[in-house]
């Protein structure tokens, strides 16, 4: 498990695009597991800004979401459809048929839905980078706290406290969900890397149990600590917590000098 502390949250986003911008200048058809939330939009931000620059393409990229609200209309300005068109694919050169979500409309039976979209991953040859962030609870994915460790994608009922942390997307007279298809943690880990975004001292409790806590469903997060090639990336207040942190920082300091003198991430990581 890798642990990165940053500065603050715009340095955790340029590490975040470094990152599939390394894997895209090795493997431009990568499969890319995308996350939604505040923390994940400046990555998506800096991507569309390399983009652009002419540094990066996504003509041949094959992309996953995590996860999807269930019940909402299409179209709805609230789906994580809509939220990915504004923050991203609208702005880079990917064929929106290579872009998937765990979408259940109206009528859909859900356990279809998830054993349909664990096969299209499987289609697809598996995800090479799965882009994560972090509840205050601990959940990546919509995998809430008590969910199984080997759980597929599947509907899952939102916590209370989730539902209030996201109402803030919604108006007065929206629709919030309170049911979701999601990712599960089995899914997760198997991709060939996974990199987790937290930033913020409101996020420091839920890092410190993924990181250092004991492996456990209340924490779906620590689920990490079983995947070989995991990172963290973290602002200074998101670290805050951590017992281990000056360790954190000088074992970086030791993969930076081997990755100077051996070559790039995904080299090493043998992409």
């Amino acid at each position: 498990m890798e642990v990165l502390i940053v500065e603050n949250a715009a340095a955790a986003a340029m590490v975040g695009a470094g990152r599939v911008a390394e894997l895209l200048a090795i493997k431009p058809n990568a499969v890319l597991g995308l996350a939604t939330g505040s923390t994940s939009i400046a990555v998506y931000q800096e991507l569309v800004s390399r983009y652009r620059r002419n540094h990066i393409s996504f003509a041949n990229v094959v992309t996953f979401n995590l996860d999807e609200y269930v019940g909402l209309i299409s179209g709805s300005p609230q789906s994580y459809r809509s939220f990915m068109d504004r923050e991203l694919f609208d702005h880079v050169d990917i064929c929106i048929e290579n872009t998937h979500f765990p979408a259940c409309h109206p009528g859909d039976n859900p356990r279809l839905v998830g054993s349909e979209y664990e096969a299209k991953i499987i289609d697809a040859g598996g995800i090479d980078l799965q882009i994560l962030g972090i509840g205050r609870n601990g959940h990546i994915g919509f995998n809430e706290p008590g969910s199984s460790l080997s759980s597929r994608t599947r509907i899952k009922t939102l916590t209370e406290s989730t539902v209030h942390d996201n109402s803030r997307l919604f108006s007065e007279n929206d629709f919030q969900p309170h049911l979701a298809m999601t990712m599960g943690i089995a899914t997760i880990l198997e991709a060939r890397r996974t990199v987790l975004f937290a930033t913020g001292k409101h996020k420091a409790a839920a890092v410190r149990d993924a990181i250092e806590g004991p492996l456990s469903a209340r924490c779906q997060a620590s689920a990490l600590q079983l995947h070989e090639r995991a990172t963290f990336v973290l602002d200074e207040a998101a670290a805050s917590l951590l017992e281990y942190k000056d360790y954190y920082q000088w074992a970086n300091a030791e993969n930076e000098a081997l990755m100077r003198e051996f070559g790039h991430f995904y080299e090493l990581q043998g992409f």
